[in-house]
Parts: structure tokens; C-alpha cells; sequence
């Protein structure tokens, strides 16, 4: 009988959650640079470059490819022929891994988990705990899969019982339609089909672990159902034209990945869960021998990109800025930020609004006149950082507090990633305000352009407390204009005709 020590489990489960923070797997890093040599659409390919750059950067720091570093979901396989020593339970021994994981000196991470999840909602400060999911196997060993998915992806996360006849395929581009780009997008789309609803959902989850693989499928043809259903979803969700981050291209979906279990005469589930383009996995299994050994990638599987600050970028100066001056941005547009701007997230949103609500001061150093508000949650800095990590977060989820903000504040703009809804896109254009995105996957590139960053309120909150960043050409794209017109709207349907045009082979 092999005996399994408890912390080697531990140990394992840290350096594994450590590793995925900095590290993409390298079929990741290829299939994004196979989109990006073969991206057509300009706004697109710089996305697609920013993420490349990003994920060499953070491997080489050895700091969070994104600020949201996830909520951690483990597959544990274990053999039957194996003991567990030590004093734990393996859900302890999971969530002591975590807990050293996220509070490593050299890299922390940024905790994201709360309890209650209704109600108070208070940060454990460690991330745990985990998502465990255990399955007993014949054999010897126990075999982990390791991931941490972020709030932005698990957030679109879709179920649907389809009658038995129903076109599988049709569901999933009617919902990728409607997910909109707070997933970033490229990604890859998890697909669980049949056994019960909660069963089809752990499928989706699960299938989303598995290599990248549809360019040899597709090079040798499919050779079962399942492959020739994932070959179909490719090729139509990446018709849309939705691209990276929203904004329009060939690339929508990196990899369609399915798995499929017995159901019921009369049902069919299917459950979709995208993966962002921070995907976060790992796979080991322990034998007794001792804690996993863990090698970095080659550095050679990350091509050789250069970021130029060219003329077709325009410079801003934040610190004179009025509304009359973003009058003629327009959607698409490239923008390098210089000033200062606030920032401010979901809790802060909330709280800003109550105070606005009933006619009281905001806090001191709270002043959004003729300035831009960031939806960031950083990570925390280390070293001579000024700060961590600190990528957009969704937008939409401030939409219930914009048109409070824009009317009651003065603020001009707002800085996040993903659309907007229809009301909010209206506040907008009411008040002659814009709305620029931040590539999200970017977040160690983005920290670079933060000069200092000074807390301004409510400090309890966290990663999520009102900061005053400096930054220095901070890149951002106009995805929303002074007149309403959204960049998520017209740059899909454009790439969508476009692509209809382009030869198959090229597809």
C-alpha cells in the first residue's frame, strides 16, 4: 500500500497554485500566438500582443498573470490502494496548501473569497477555501487537477435542460452571442453534456482542464462525434467575430472542449463555462515518493513581441482634461493615459452611491470632477513595486451605480473591460461621458504603467478600497464614445461580415 504524507500534499498543492500564478501552460502561449500571427483585425492583434506580453512578463517576475488570481477548484483523483498520513482531512490538507499558496512572501496573491457568500460577504483573507471535487480510482496514486478560475469567466457560466432533439450546437452560439467580452475572450469554451444538471456543469468545468488540441483535430480530421461536434463549435463561435477582449476579430475561441456523460430518456443538459485568457490549470499525482518537483517552460515558447507607443496613439494628459476634449474619441480608438485617476470597484460603487443618494459629502480626496474612475482590485505590491497586478475588472457590474455616478459626481469617464448594458450606454451619452476598456489578461503589463498609487478611502475594503493611481501611458481603447456608439457592438458585426467573406481555409 502506498502511503501518501500529508505534507506532501500540502506542499504540493502550494507550489502548484504559485506556479499556475505566473505560468501559462505552454499549449496556452502557442495557440495565442498562432491567433496573433494570423489576426486580421488591428485592435485585436494589439489585445492578443498585450496578453502575450503580459504572460512573458509575469513569468519572468514571478507575479500574477491577473490580479484576480481565482477561487481555487481541485479534481482529486485517488487510488484505492493508498493511505493518507497525517492528521487532516483532505479538505484541510487542500486549504492549508491554498493558505500558504496565497500568502507566499515572495508572491502574494490576491484573496479573493468571501463568507458569507449573501449578506456581510467578509474576505477569509487566504483564499480558502477550496472547491474540492474527489473521485476514488483503481491504482496506486493520487492524481490531482489544480485550477483557479477567475470571477470574470465563472461569472458567464451558463445551464440549460434542451429538449433530446434540440441542436447542441445552436445553444452554444445563441449564448456565446450574448456573453458578451467580461470573459476575455480568446478562451477556451468548456462544454458538459448530459448525466444530470450539477453532473453536466462539474463536466464543463473538468473538460476545460484538458490540453489545447483542435488544430490537430481539425488537421486529421475528427474521428468521433464529440470531436466533430467541437470542430463545428469552433468554426461558428469564431464566425461571430466577436474577438479578442470584444472588440472584433478572427479569434473568439482558442479551443472547444466537451465531455459527455449517460442522462435521462427525457433530458439533455448542457452547461458552457468559458476559460479566460488567464487560464490558470495544472495536473500532478503524488506516489509516496515525495512532493511534486516543478520545471519552468522553455522561454522559447513565447515569440519575440515589441509594444511601440506609435502615432496613431494618442497621448493624454488626464491632469487637464474637460469634457469638451473626449468630444471626438472615437470607438476603437487607441488612448495612452498620463495624469491621475481613482479608483473603485463593486463595495466601493455601493458605498459612494449611498453617501450620493442621501445628499452627503463623499469622503475627503473623493472628488471625481472632470476625472476617470478605474474598476481595478490590485494585487499587493511587493519589493519596490508600487503595486501589484492591477487589471480591469467586468464593468457591467458597476452599470447598476453609473448613472448615479455620472449625474451626481461629475466624473467624465470610466476605465474597465467588457460591454456595457443599453441603459448604461444611454447615461452615457446623456452626459456626454466615455467609457475606455483595458485589455484584462494584462494586468502585470498594466501595473507597469502605475507611477505611485495612494490609498484614499475605505481601507476596509481591501483590494477593493478607493486608490489614487499616477500613471504614465497607460494604454486603453475607446470602447464607448460621447454619442453612445459602443465599440462591442460595431466591431463584432463588422469582423462577423467580414469573416463570412473569407475563405474557409483561412477560418
Amino acid at each position: 500500500m502506498t502511503i501518501i504524507q500529508q505534507e506532501d500534499i500540502i506542499v504540493s498543492i502550494a507550489d502548484s497554485l504559485q506556479y499556475i500564478s505566473y505560468y501559462h501552460p505552454p499549449d496556452f502561449v502557442r495557440a495565442m500566438t498562432n491567433a496573433y500571427q494570423r489576426e486580421e483585425s488591428i485592435a485585436a492583434r494589439n489585445a492578443i500582443a498585450q496578453i502575450l506580453t503580459n504572460s512573458r512578463m509575469a513569468s519572468e517576475g514571478h507575479r500574477p498573470i491577473c490580479q484576480d488570481t481565482g477561487i481555487v477548484v481541485v479534481f482529486v483523483k485517488i487510488g484505492m490502494e493508498i493511505k493518507l498520513s497525517g492528521n487532516l482531512t483532505l479538505q484541510e490538507m487542500i486549504d492549508e496548501g491554498v493558505r500558504r499558496a496565497w500568502k507566499h512572501p515572495e508572491n502574494p496573491l490576491r484573496p479573493s473569497v468571501v463568507t458569507p457568500p449573501f449578506g456581510k460577504r467578509k474576505n477569509t483573507q487566504d483564499n480558502t477555501p477550496a472547491v474540492v471535487h474527489t473521485e476514488f480510482i483503481r491504482g496506486d496514486k493520487i492524481d490531482f487537477v489544480i485550477a483557479a478560475k477567475g470571477g470574470g469567466s465563472e461569472n458567464k457560466a451558463k445551464l440549460e435542460i434542451l429538449n433530446p432533439g434540440d441542436d447542441i450546437s445552436e445553444w452554444v452560439i445563441t449564448t456565446v452571442s450574448n456573453l458578451g467580452a467580461g470573459w476575455c475572450p480568446p478562451g477556451i469554451l468548456g462544454l458538459g453534456l448530459g448525466g444530470t444538471p450539477e453532473k453536466a456543469l462539474l463536466l464543463a468545468k473538468e473538460a476545460l482542464m484538458s490540453p489545447i488540441d483542435i488544430g490537430e483535430i481539425i488537421h486529421r480530421g475528427a474521428t468521433t462525434e464529440v470531436e466533430k461536434l467541437r470542430i463545428e463549435i469552433y468554426e461558428k463561435v469564431n464566425a461571430l467575430g466577436i474577438g479578442a477582449q470584444g472588440l472584433g476579430g478572427l479569434t473568439t475561441v482558442l479551443d472547444v472542449k466537451l465531455l459527455e456523460y449517460p442522462t435521462h430518456a427525457a433530458s439533455l443538459p448542457v452547461a458552457l463555462i468559458p476559460n479566460c485568457a488567464a487560464t490558470r490549470h495544472i495536473h500532478f499525482s503524488l506516489d509516496g515518493s515525495g512532493p511534486i518537483k516543478l520545471e519552468p517552460p522553455s522561454t522559447e515558447i513565447w515569440p519575440q513581441l515589441t509594444l511601440k507607443n506609435d502615432g496613431q496613439r494618442r497621448r493624454v494628459n488626464l491632469n487637464a482634461i474637460s469634457r469638451e476634449d473626449v468630444r471626438d474619441w472615437k470607438p476603437g480608438e487607441t488612448l495612452l493615459l498620463t495624469g491621475t485617476i481613482l479608483t473603485g470597484r463593486d463595495a466601493a460603487h455601493k458605498r459612494l452611491c449611498k453617501l450620493l443618494d442621501a445628499g452627503l459629502a463623499l469622503p475627503e480626496g473623493v472628488d471625481f470632477t472632470n476625472r476617470f474612475i478605474y474598476y481595478v482590485g490590485p494585487v499587493d505590491p511587493i519589493g519596490d513595486e508600487v503595486v501589484g497586478p492591477a487589471g480591469p475588472t467586468t464593468a457591467s457590474r458597476m452599470d447598476k451605480f453609473t448613472d448615479t455616478m455620472l449625474e451626481k459626481t461629475k466624473l467624465i469617464g470610466m476605465i474597465g473591460k467588457g460591454e456595457r448594458g443599453s441603459a448604461t450606454i444611454d447615461s452615457i451619452r446623456k452626459n456626454r461621458s466615455v467609457y475606455l476598456i483595458a485589455v484584462g489578461g494584462a494586468a502585470y503589463l498594466v501595473s507597469k504603467a502605475i507611477r505611485s498609487a495612494k490609498l484614499v478611502a475605505f481601507e476596509d475594503l481591501g483590494m477593493e478600497a478607493i486608490y489614487e493611481f499616477e500613471i504614465k501611458d497607460m494604454p486603453v481603447t475607446v470602447a464607448i464614445d460621447t454619442h453612445g456608439e459602443s465599440l462591442h457592438s460595431i466591431g463584432p458585426k463588422i469582423w462577423k461580415n467580414k469573416i463570412s467573406n473569407i475563405p474557409v481555409a483561412i477560418k
